[in-house]
Parts: C-alpha cells; sequence; structure tokens
C-alpha cells in the first residue's frame, strides 16, 4: 500500500507497513523471516484500511502462536508469558488481561476464551476474547477485555472509547467484512449487503489500563488489530477448529 500510495516511502522494495507486527513482534524469538513481495490485484483499486498493517499480520502471527502453544501441548497464556520475559510491558499487559478475564476458569459447553498481544501504534495491547459457537456455526461475542498500557494516560475516557471503537470495528470485519466481485465490480453497496455490528451483536467490552509514565502512545487503530485472532483463537477453544480466513465462515463450524 506504501509503494502505491506513498511511493517516496518505498525504499528499496521494502514496505514497513506490509510487514508491520510480524517483522517484530512482541516475542522473542531464535529465528525469524519475513519476506515481503509486491503483489496488487489487476483493475481492483485498494487503500488502507483502519488498522493498516498490523490488522493482517496480527491475526497471522497470533493465530499461530496459538498453534505453537497447541503443538508444545501449553496453554495459550502461558505458552505466550514464557516468550515475554524479556519484554515487561507486553507481559504485564498479557498479565492483566488474563487475571480480569478471569482466564482457566470454565465456560459452559460449546464457549471458548481465546487470547492475543500485539505491540502497534506506540502501545501494548492483550485481549481475551470470549464467544460462543452454536450447532448452526454462528458465533456469538460475549465479552472482550482488553488490558492497555500505552504509557502515560492522558484521557482515561477516550481511551476506553477508542478500545470499545476500534474493537467493535474490527468484530464487524471479522463476522461480516466478506466484499465479493461480480462482473467486475464489487457486490456490497451499502449497509444492507455490508453488514456493521448490529447493537444486539455486541458484546460486554472491558477495558483496564497499566498504569505508566512511558511516552504516550497511539490508540484510534490497535483495537481494530487485535480483536480477530482473539476469537479466532477462542473459536479454537470451544471447537477445536482453527479459523485461517476471514471473514469467519459458520458453514466451517456447524456442529
Amino acid at each position: 500500500m506504501v509503494a502505491r500510495y506513498i511511493p517516496p516511502l518505498f525504499k528499496d522494495g521494502y514496505d514497513f507497513d506490509a510487514v508491520e507486527c510480524a517483522a517484530e513482534p512482541p516475542y522473542a524469538f531464535d529465528n525469524i523471516h519475513v519476506d515481503y513481495v509486491r503483489v496488487e490485484p489487476q483493475g481492483v483499486a485498494t487503500a488502507f484500511w483502519r488498522g493498516v498493517g498490523p490488522v493482517h499480520n496480527v491475526f497471522v502471527v497470533e493465530s499461530f502462536l496459538d498453534q505453537l502453544a497447541a503443538a508444545a501441548k501449553q496453554g495459550p497464556v502461558a505458552y505466550r508469558k514464557a516468550l515475554l520475559g524479556h519484554n515487561p510491558r507486553a507481559l504485564g499487559v498479557l498479565s492483566l488481561a488474563a487475571e480480569k478475564a478471569g482466564w482457566g476458569t470454565k465456560l459452559p459447553k460449546g464457549q471458548g476464551r481465546g487470547v492475543s498481544v500485539q505491540f502497534a501504534f506506540g502501545s501494548h495491547l492483550s485481549q481475551v476474547a470470549e464467544v460462543e459457537v452454536a450447532a448452526d456455526g454462528s458465533v456469538k461475542v460475549r465479552r472482550i477485555v482488553c488490558a492497555v498500557d500505552c504509557g502515560l494516560p492522558v484521557n482515561p475516557d477516550t481511551i476506553e472509547a477508542q478500545i470499545q471503537g476500534g474493537t467493535l470495528f474490527g468484530l464487524t470485519a471479522a463476522l461480516h467484512g466478506a466484499i465479493t466481485i461480480k462482473d467486475g465490480r464489487v457486490e456490497q453497496s451499502n449497509f444492507e449487503t455490508y453488514l456493521p455490528m448490529r447493537i444486539d451483536e455486541v458484546p460486554v467490552i472491558e477495558t483496564h489500563l497499566v498504569r505508566s509514565a512511558e511516552a504516550p502512545g497511539g490508540l484510534g487503530e490497535a483495537a481494530t488489530a487485535i480483536v480477530a485472532p482473539a476469537v479466532t483463537n477462542a473459536i479454537f477453544a470451544a471447537t477445536g477448529r482453527r479459523i485461517r480466513a476471514l471473514p469467519i465462515d459458520p458453514g466451517q463450524l456447524k456442529a
């Protein structure tokens, strides 16, 4: 996207937005290799979307971390904590989100919790999602718990509002945000075909701030990027099925 819209910032074939949160995740990995290859769809105009690069990269990284935890037969929170010993701020938001969400307490059958962690826009976030998957594959997000370390908090009410708004924006995309093309045109034309979340779908969203004296970071897009993997990891906890593409397809989750 930088290559198309901000050519002066596209240098030596490198698009920093395309690899943000993938090239430098918050975890300590012994080995990491990230490639960027510029590929743009023919005849389809694309542009920046709220959350920009972190939106797709956090989904991939946090989904893969969950798979690694399962392969290692460790809990998703414990596995992440072991990779964050060098990063006290990321470890702090993960621990706070897990505590406030009651991580480890039992949920009814068909429900699950999922977690995600990110450092983006100068702020550390962790979210825990509680979801319920019905027999027909429909997904109900019941609760989102978000821990935030954005440095020195200037206006806590505004921080909470940004977390709520960004989370719902990201949830809308994860649950409903399909765009399809027919005969060279996008089929979705308005809000009856490209659905925003309705009020009866909106979960409880809790925001918990870490007291910090660090330099303030940004929050306008942060929650949009982190929410989808928390939800899809929760779906795995509830059903044992991995979601690897968005928006979530209820057909893949039918009992």
